[in-house]
């Protein structure tokens, strides 16, 4: 019974390669177990064989037809499960929507805060954020072992390169390449070696701004403040703006607004330090003091985007919470 042999080599090469179909599962049916089927066949040559070979053979093929039988029925169940699972599904119901990103909050701000100073005459400069020590400190009036050097908790890298603690660092650069008049602003990340808190965190940015001229003021340096914090918060924001000292500017100024925090209590944050560029930094660039003025400031722009959105800490922006990035 060489056809025996052969049809079960078929029959298994068949089951392998099937897929899960009804319309798979009858052509089986029919092909092994129907009235003119491979076994029908296979049977109806049985009855020609001699008694000795029909003892033989016989239960071959009784076995041989169990397991058609039973491989078609599993083959069956297993189709009528993908089945159901598959009707079971609802293809007009929405799917759910994936999560997509967007830009982070401070990301964004950065962006509308450039757009207002561009409808202002100036140009954006990208900032480093890694630089030396001549252009981090000396060129800005704080020669080396002066006191004032303190007042920045700076990292250092072994080579003597350092994170910049603030974006006034690009300052010397700016004044050596562009020749006055000239605008420009300079957006940047800052780092310092300080404890964090609601209002001060390690990694910060800042938008540093410079104007120098023949004629410029204090005064024009308050319009511009005053003018740039009108046009982002839109209403008149609580501010004062007071004198403070800086070693790059004289005189220095910053401009404080008013800040609620979790207690309900209020209280007046620094946003924007600046002042007129002082005569020894303009010196160290090659520009002579008496016939050039300009002034410059640094904005906090956590800080700022902290006052329009009514956020608390600022150490929010960097935690990486979806639950609080999402909101933007």
């Amino acid at each position: 019974m060489e056809k025996l042999q052969a049809l079960k080599k078929t029959f298994n090469s068949d089951i392998k390669n099937t897929d899960d179909s009804s319309e798979m599962l009858d052509n089986l049916y029919i092909k092994y177990l129907g009235k003119k089927g491979a076994i029908n066949n296979i049977i109806s040559e049985f009855v020609k064989l001699y008694p000795n070979q029909k003892k033989e053979w016989g239960p071959r093929i009784n076995t041989f037809k169990k397991e058609v039988e039973t491989a078609l029925k599993n083959l069956q169940q297993k189709t009528l499960s993908s089945e159901n699972v598959l009707n079971s599904i609802d293809i007009t119901l929405p799917g759910i929507k994936p999560h997509i990103g967007h830009t982070h909050p401070i990301t964004q701000m950065k962006h509308y805060a450039e757009n207002i100073f561009l409808t202002m005459g100036f140009k954006v400069v990208d900032s480093l954020e890694v630089d030396d020590d001549f252009n981090h400190f000396e060129t800005l009036n704080f020669p080396k072992g002066h006191p004032a050097r303190d007042m920045w908790d700076t990292f250092w890298t072994e080579d003597h390169l350092l994170p910049i603690a603030h974006t006034s660092t690009m300052q010397h650069r700016i004044l050596k390449t562009h020749t006055p008049p000239f605008r420009v602003i300079i957006p940047g990340k800052c780092f310092r070696y300080e404890a964090t808190d609601t209002v001060h965190e390690h990694t910060f940015y800042q938008i540093e701004g410079m104007y120098v001229s023949k004629d410029t003021s204090l005064a024009e340096l308050i319009g511009v403040l005053e003018t740039f914090i009108y046009t982002y918060y839109r209403y008149k924001i609580p501010y004062k703006i007071q004198p403070t000292f800086f070693p790059f500017v004289e005189p220095g100024l910053e401009l404080l607004v008013e800040h609620k925090l979790k207690s309900g209590e209020k209280k007046w944050l620094e946003l924007i330090p600046a002042g007129m560029i002082h005569p020894n930094v303009l010196k160290m660039a090659g520009l002579d003091p008496n016939t050039y003025k300009g002034f410059a400031w640094a904005i906090g722009l956590d800080r700022l985007v902290m006052l329009k959105y009514g956020i608390s800490d600022i150490r929010a922006f960097h935690k990486g919470d979806l639950r609080f990035l999402q909101q933007f």
